[in-house]
């Protein structure tokens, strides 16, 4: 249930449960981050954690239900964290875009849209932006995009030291990531997909010699417009909520100071927002996505657990304490461990040992593992090794691609339904790069709707692939050469035309050559 401040203004509908917020949030009196959104952001701080391995920071279930007893430091030290987190939202990314996807326009590869387009995917990385995106994405559950229109380095610092900004350095269209921390949209009423606005806010110290001074920066995006206001922000005692399980530093907002920008509202010409939301799996009742991590935390805090308890068995275990009749010259004599005398009636020595259990505590670890990867849907072979008798053998037993693709089906599967979300962002974005280029570049062009075509991820059987199609077609051509240079070398339509170029040229230099046959001929010289 979300925790509103009673002094807030908000329409709860009953049929739903949808809150429609009829206040400002940004604005001095409040609190940042807004009550709201605290859930989500702490969802995105810990499961940040989980991915960077540092678990010990979020959860110390073994060591808080020890931690009045003894074995509490050795517990600590001990502490083992086996980072699951980071190759279960890895792969699913390399699979996205391992095999990068092509562009196209819908039109020949001499327009300008087309020609624009390229331009676009290389001058922006989007490859990369595409993967570090979906990685992020993965622990997280949200990500976001941005589409600007200006220069693609950072002159900020030049413009201060009152140098003039390069003259050869054009604007552009940019395409960029935001942090889904600093992310607040507002939602449309009665439709909670729709965003009637999307602000960004983010805080920024200002360091002097003698103090750090927090300021909260808002960057609010309505369609055709953005506005940009400034805050002073004020910590106080108590600003930490420690509601959802990480410590959320919280901030009072204080007075309206200057921006130091030119203008704090921006038309952009362009009749939608400039943000773009990707989420990882998505509902139909709530704007924010749902994460790769997040239902299955408690099965990671534990496999965690598991571990230390199993290293703290073998640690404890490994010099028993011994127990025997009183020995004469024990200086002299060579015992490991603790030794504990007893009476004559009981003069055999011997060890006091315990049966921890190692079997039972490696067979729940071995199932703690397998629904780990059943739950993020990834085959444990994936991976290339396994852990365990049931774990779903190697994945190395299927050569031909038909097999491949079955064995790699829920991975699969799920990729597909991440690229649902990446194609549709994506392509607006490309589709803005193409408006903001015709607003308010040099270009002249009716902006088109790009198509994706994305790869599987999954290794191609050439020979296969061309045998199925000869058959098909009863050996007649399916696809000219060029298209083949693009797929073959993964490369846009300039660079194939330069390949085509480059072969049409190595023709005619072999055209050039005098047949050696011609001197064969018998009817120029003497018989």
């Amino acid at each position: 249930m979300l925790g509103f401040n009673t002094k807030r203004e908000i329409e709860k509908r009953a049929d739903n449960g949808e809150v429609f917020q009829t206040y400002d949030s940004f604005q001095t009196g409040e609190e940042f981050p807004p009550v709201a959104d605290r859930e989500r952001i702490s969802k995105y701080k810990r499961m940040k954690k989980l991915f960077e391995g540092r678990h010990a920071e979020v959860y110390e279930r073994a060591s808080a239900i020890l931690k009045d007893t003894p074995h509490a430091p050795q517990l600590k030290m001990l502490y083992i964290a086996v980072n699951l987190a980071d190759i279960i939202v890895t792969k699913p990314a390399d699979l996205l875009v391992g095999e990068p996807p092509s562009f196209e326009s819908g039109l020949p590869d001499d327009t300008p849209q087309q020609k624009r387009l390229n331009h676009y995917v290389e001058e922006n990385d989007l490859i990369k932006l595409i993967h570090e995106n979906a990685i992020g994405n993965g622990y997280r559950g949200d990500a976001w995009i941005k589409t600007r229109y200006g220069y693609r380095q950072d002159f900020s610092e030049i413009e201060k030291l009152g140098f003039a900004i390069p003259e050869n350095i054009e604007m552009e269209p940019v395409i960029e990531h935001v942090a889904a921390d600093c992310v607040f949209p507002e939602t449309s009423r009665g439709n909670v997909k729709s965003y009637k606005a999307v602000n960004i806010a983010t805080v920024e110290y200002v360091v002097s010699k003698r103090e750090e001074i927090p300021f909260l920066n808002v960057e609010r995006h309505v369609p055709g417009f953005i506005i940009y206001e400034r805050y002073r922000l004020h910590e106080y005692e108590g600003g930490v909520d420690m509601s959802w399980g990480y410590p959320l530093q919280v901030y009072k907002i204080g007075e309206r100071v200057p921006t130091g920008k030119a203008e704090d509202i921006v038309e952009t010409g362009v009749p939608h927002l400039l943000v773009h939301h990707i989420p990882y799996k998505s509902v139909d009742d709530e704007w924010y996505g749902v994460g790769g991590l997040e239902k299955i935390e408690t099965l990671l805090a534990a496999i965690n657990d598991r571990l230390v308890q199993i290293d703290y068995i073998l640690w404890k275990h490994s010099d028993p304490t011994a127990y025997g009749p009183e020995l004469e010259g024990v200086g002299q004599t060579k015992i490991g461990g603790i030794y504990i005398p007893v009476s004559k009636d009981d003069a055999t020595p011997g060890y006091m040992t315990w049966d921890g259990q190692l079997t039972s505590a490696f067979k729940e670890l071995e199932v703690l593992i397998s629904l780990v990867f059943q739950l993020s849907e990834t085959p444990q072979w994936l991976f290339g090794t396994v852990l365990g008798e049931n774990s779903g053998g190697t994945g190395t037993s299927h050569t031909d691609s038909a097999a491949i693709k079955a064995r790699f089906m829920p991975i699969l599967s799920k990729v597909k339904r991440i690229r649902t979300h990446y194609d549709k962002a994506i392509r607006d974005a490309l589709w803005t790069c193409q408006i903001l280029d015709t607003v308010h570049g040099d270009f002249d062009f009716e902006p088109v709707y790009p198509k994706i075509n994305w790869q599987d991820g999954i290794p191609k059987n050439a020979k296969e692939e061309a045998e199925i199609m000869n058959l098909r077609t009863g050996g007649k051509p399916t696809i000219d050469v060029k298209s083949a240079i693009k797929r073959q070398d993964s490369v846009d339509d300039e660079k194939a035309d330069e390949i085509l170029s480059r072969i049409d040229a190595d023709e005619r230099r072999v055209e050039g050559f005098v047949d050696a046959t011609v001197f064969n001929d018998s009817a120029g010289g003497d018989s």
